[in-house]
């Protein structure tokens, strides 16, 4: 099963965990250059592990959903 050949759609709904998950990894990627974010690690850390958990989870089920119709 190779799954880059899979297609699925989102709703823009479905997209914001996969945004915010992306933006709070190139906010910890600057704050590791800036000493203004420094302060934030640990709540953008914590941002960062619940949206790519949850960015997953909707990703596998929409995937496992797709194959079985």
């Amino acid at each position: 099963m190779n799954f880059f050949k899979m297609k699925t759609t989102w709703s823009n709904a479905e997209l914001i965990p996969l945004k915010l998950c992306i933006a709070s990894a190139y906010i910890l990627l600057g704050g590791y250059f800036h000493s203004f974010f420094g302060n934030y690690y640990i709540p953008l850390i914590i941002l960062f592990g619940i949206t790519v958990i949850w960015s997953v989870y909707l990703w596998i089920s929409k995937m496992k959903s797709d194959n079985k119709s």
